[in-house]
């Protein structure tokens, strides 16, 4: 038999519909079923690539003694937190406050009135390594309900209450200004690991705004040590076993210090926020590495997690038939078995692949010498080395493809959608590459189609067909953000109104009209607790961060001060947490950067000779240029019509030259036109200049 989870669209959830254990959806009919048995409630979130949350499952969620003591003393309720990432928030504020440490799968009791007393993350079924078994755990907080329920609803009061101060606490608007990057990037250069790369030790986890800030940092400052942080960091990064260097990708994070045995899982964030990062650095430097590592991830991405659709899936798991990683991992002897034995020595040598292993007894795949190095060592070309580990790496992907997949969430969330749109078209517009702008216009399709509601509000989520959850601050901001990139990508004015749209509904119904900033629910959202904000980058940006993203670029291409000053109230309210805390601000800083500018606001009109055109817009794409935001018009086909949104920056820009044009402005104050591809070329390198040539 089945329960209630069978009915349920994710595939976490639905992962464990066949447990004895009665679980419900969090839901009106499980919360009354609480009430009206006098029930609390036992609410455990996870998600699909969560290794624990599996463990968890298999022990005691599967086990039948334990299932029937949850089912007669508590109303057992199963999250997706990747679903109803508001619940994960607010609980896991209570979690961290009774054990002054959190993570998933998360374990919390709440009352019927969904207050929480007590709660904890994993628990082993049984006691071990100083963890109380589940069991224990149950009967003890069963007995404390039936005995000592006054205790109980005292701590939950407490809980409650310590939540809706954290909820409420007066935002305190700080001063913005220059000083706060340059502090940052201090910070940054004073954690880094400068043997391995990163910041911190083990786990390592990829850092991938905190890389941005250091190449906004340098291009504010030139000063190399920032770039040369950033620069090691994706190096070490690309050369480990985080990544995978058959199918690309990177995984989740290094359980070690030195980048090499990951938690194999691969999240679509992680990825499309990576891709961003590299892309960004081969602009800066010219490296073809990076292009190319860029490339290998975003063509993960639409190979093995892109619906037939457009949209872009969630997740792969780190398990495939019972192992972590097994699906990954090689021996000498399967290598040599796919590229015969004189080929398989090389890559062995190559990619660090030995008879004693790098990882319980098998070998993850790494480049512990860079590909110069190696080809020094091995007295071959280069050149010829790397064609040949290329055509290498595709034998040992197509037999890697024979093997059993981990699991796919195939869910498909708005926020991280929005995220790979972005990434996309920034790759799309730097390499010239039009798979990866038309990837970016089908997921842009597929969110404002299959994922958007009658009235223009979005969903959250959506999976086989259905679509549910009203979408948080970070859908609307991420999808946003990502619209108005790809519309800089292809001057195709409807992703920018599409972007305004949604930027009119955060202002309408996220704002905090009384302290400024934008709550993560909106004003149509269940009520829960405490209505939170979301302020503190994690391994995503944040919801406040990215809403002033933004609002920022909105209003430098719009000319809207409404959005400029609402980003710039946002911004202020992270102020203390950009001092303080940078690290957990790097996409408020990214933000604060376009903001702070000076931002040049630019204006391309094609002209009547195509190639031309062609050539000076590439030349302006691929520079790293984070402040700027680009408007254009195809001088050959227009009507004479600007797009409704950029009519104030559009306005006294004659159409159809013969020669590609270029206005800068600043403050909507356009300097003379700058006529022909030398002199948009000449133009260009006074403002953003290309990397050194090597």
């Amino acid at each position: 038999m089945q329960n209630r989870l069978a009915d349920q669209t994710s595939p976490y959830l639905r992962a464990h519909a066949g447990n004895p254990v009665a679980w419900q959806p969090w839901d009106a009919e499980a919360l009354d079923l609480s009430k009206s048995a006098d029930k609390p409630i036992f609410l455990s979130i996870g998600y699909s690539a969560c290794h624990w949350c599996h463990v968890m499952e298999h022990e005691s969620f599967a086990d039948a003694d334990l299932a029937r003591l949850l089912n007669e003393q508590f109303v057992p309720i199963k999250v997706d937190r990747e679903e109803r990432p508001d619940l994960d928030q607010l609980y896991m504020q209570s979690v961290q406050a009774m054990t002054g440490r959190g993570g998933w799968p998360m374990s919390v009791f709440l009352t019927p009135r969904l207050e929480p007393f007590y709660g904890g993350t994993y628990w082993p079924p049984e006691p071990r390594h100083g963890m109380p078994g589940f069991g224990d755990v149950l009967s003890a907080v069963a007995e404390a309900w039936r005995e000592r329920r006054s205790a109980c609803l005292q701590q939950a009061e407490a809980l409650t209450l310590h939540l809706r101060e954290l909820a409420a606490s007066p935002s305190v608007e700080g001063f913005l200004s220059d000083s706060l990057l340059g502090h940052a990037a201090t910070v940054l250069e004073r954690v880094a690991d400068r043997k391995d790369g990163g910041f911190g030790g083990a786990p390592k986890f990829p850092h991938p705004m905190d890389l941005r800030v250091l190449l906004r940092a340098w291009r504010r400052s030139n000063r190399a040590s920032q770039l040369e942080i950033a620069t090691f960091t994706l190096d070490k990064m690309a050369g480990g076993g985080i990544y995978d260097h058959l199918g690309g990708g990177f995984h989740r994070y290094s359980v070690d210090a030195q980048w090499l045995v990951p938690h194999f899982e691969k999240m679509l964030y992680d990825n499309a926020l990576l891709a961003g990062a590299y892309v960004e650095a081969w602009q800066a430097t010219g490296r073809t590495d990076y292009a190319r590592i860029a490339r290998e991830t975003l063509d993960y991405l639409l190979r093995d997690m892109t619906h037939a659709a457009g949209g872009i899936y969630s997740t792969e798991d780190a398990d495939s038939e019972g192992h972590e990683g097994k699906f990954y991992v090689w021996t000498p002897t399967e290598i040599a078995a796919v590229l015969g034995e004189a080929e398989a020595q090389t890559f062995c040598r190559v990619y660090d692949v030995s008879k004693i292993g790098n990882f319980e007894g098998q070998n993850i795949l790494n480049l512990p010498k860079t590909l110069e190095q190696i080809a020094a060592l091995l007295g071959r070309d280069v050149h010829e080395l790397a064609t040949q580990l290329a055509a290498d790496r595709a034998r040992l992907l197509a037999a890697r493809s024979q093997r059993v997949r981990p699991a796919l969430d195939d869910k498909v969330l708005a926020s991280w959608n929005g995220l790979a749109i972005e990434a996309l078209a920034a790759a799309g517009a730097a390499f010239d590459e039009p798979r990866y702008l038309a990837a970016a216009e089908r997921a842009a399709n597929f969110v404002l189609e299959s994922m958007r509601q009658s009235d223009g509000r979005l969903w959250h989520v959506w999976r086989q067909g259905r679509a549910h959850v009203d979408a948080f601050l970070d859908d609307y901001a991420c999808v946003g953000s990502g619209l108005v990139s790809l519309y800089e990508a292809t001057f195709d004015a409807r992703w920018l109104d599409a972007a305004v749209a949604l930027a009119e509904l955060i202002v309408a119904e996220f704002a905090d009209r009384d302290q400024g900033g934008f709550f993560y629910t909106s004003d149509q959202h269940e009520a829960l607790l405490a209505r939170q904000k979301d302020i503190h980058d994690s391994s995503t940006p944040s919801a406040s961060a990215m809403t002033a993203t933004l609002l920022v670029k909105l209003g430098k291409l719009t000319g809207r001060n409404d959005y400029l000053e609402a980003a710039g109230r946002t911004l202020r309210t992270c102020a203390e947490l950009m001092q303080q805390s940078p690290t957990a601000a790097g996409q408020s800083l990214i933000a604060l950067d376009l903001e702070r500018g000076p931002t040049v606001e630019l204006v391309f009109v094609a002209g009547t000779d195509a190639a031309a055109s062609s050539a000076a817009l590439a030349d302006i794409r691929q520079r790293f240029w984070p402040r700027k935001v680009l408007a254009g018009v195809n001088g050959s086909n227009a009507t004479g019509e600007p797009g409704k949104n950029l009519s104030a920056l559009l306005a006294g820009k004659p159409l159809g030259p013969a020669e590609p044009t270029l206005y800068v402005c600043e403050g909507f104050a356009c300097r003379e036109p700058v006529v022909g591809v030398e002199a948009i070329r000449a133009a260009c390198d006074a403002l953003a200049p290309l990397p050194a040539p090597g």
